[in-house]
């Protein structure tokens, strides 16, 4: 969004320099995808049999600390019980890994769905409607490396991803903000730090700085003729068209 505002401000002939807002996720981007990043680092250990939260955390650690600028110690200040600590653009966040390697392999196995999609519950038949289900033959090696090998949620998501990049690529993008207003699910409550916080970490104040830089209300021209007509009729009356 920060590219693309400003791209087009460009586009306009503005008198504009290009303004870093964000510019610098590239290097975090690289810190999670890259060959022994942490999506690599995760994956590994999640289909390693041994593994446990501790040999995920010291694996970090070892191939990220002091190695990528946004891996860093975890402050003990918002949790003491936090592993590590990603350093983005609006804001250092501390994460706690417990269990995160049980929950990515997903032991959800393809016979029970089969089961599940052919069973007398109508809601679990449909809840289950987009999962293929038991494959009907054997896949083969060559299908296995199209797919990205293991079947962790890390890796579906990082395919997913990658989807979803391409269709952006494809499209011009518009993004809706989700926004949590409160930590206790209640109705009408607002907790200010926490949906300034996630304005400030989804790009959302970032974004509206860039706007108010540039032009945060954008018109056609045809309608802005018509609309401030009063202002100059006569000019107007005179223009043969509308760019």
């Amino acid at each position: 969004m920060f590219t693309l505002e400003q791209e087009e401000y460009v586009r306009e002939g503005l008198d504009w320099a290009n303004v870093d807002f964000g510019m610098d996720l590239q290097k975090c981007i690289d810190m999670f995808e890259k060959p022994m990043g942490l999506l690599a680092v995760f994956e590994e250990e999640s289909l390693f049999p041994k593994a446990t939260d501790a040999t995920f955390c010291e694996k970090l650690h070892a191939n990220l600390l002091g190695k990528w600028p946004n891996f860093a110690k975890p402050n003990p200040r918002p949790d003491p019980d936090a592993h590590f600590a990603v350093i983005h653009y609006a804001a250092t966040v501390s994460y706690n890994l417990t269990a995160w390697l049980e929950k990515n392999k997903d032991p959800l196995n393809d016979t029970i769905v089969e089961m599940i999609k052919n069973g007398s519950n109508s809601l679990m038949i449909q809840c289950f409607a987009d999962h293929p289900g038991q494959p009907l033959e054997t896949p083969k090696d060559q299908d296995r490396k199209k797919k990205g090998g293991g079947k962790t949620v890390s890796s579906y998501f990082k395919g997913q991803l990658d989807d979803l990049m391409t269709t952006l690529h494809k499209t011009e993008p518009h993004f809706i903000r989700c926004v949590v207003p409160n930590t206790h699910k209640e109705p009408g409550g607002v907790e200010s730090g926490l949906v300034m916080h996630q304005y400030q970490c989804n790009g959302v104040l970032a974004g509206i700085a860039i706007c108010r830089k540039g032009f945060p209300n954008k018109m056609l021209y045809p309608e802005f003729k018509s609309r401030y007509n009063i202002l100059a009729a006569k000019l107007v009356a005179k223009a043969k068209n509308d760019k």
